[in-house]
């Protein structure tokens, strides 16, 4: 076993001090055609607006270099 660094009697401390909290219910992921659904439409279809210049100028120099 490898050196430890200070004791181990003060593992767990930060951990041990935090305040429990109760966990939230979440809404369900969609499974199956609907995952694969939000996929493209998060991937291919609402990512049109790339803010960033600098991406843009990349993918148009690499990307569409035959269709241009």
């Amino acid at each position: 076993m490898g050196k430890v660094h200070g004791s181990l009697a003060r593992a767990g401390k930060v951990r041990g001090q935090t305040p429990k909290v109760a966990k939230q219910d979440k809404k369900k992921k969609p499974r199956g055609r609907a995952h694969k659904r939000l996929q493209h439409n998060r991937r291919f279809v609402t990512a049109g607006n790339l803010s960033d210049p600098c991406l843009n100028y990349w993918l148009i120099q690499h990307l569409f270099v035959g269709c241009l």
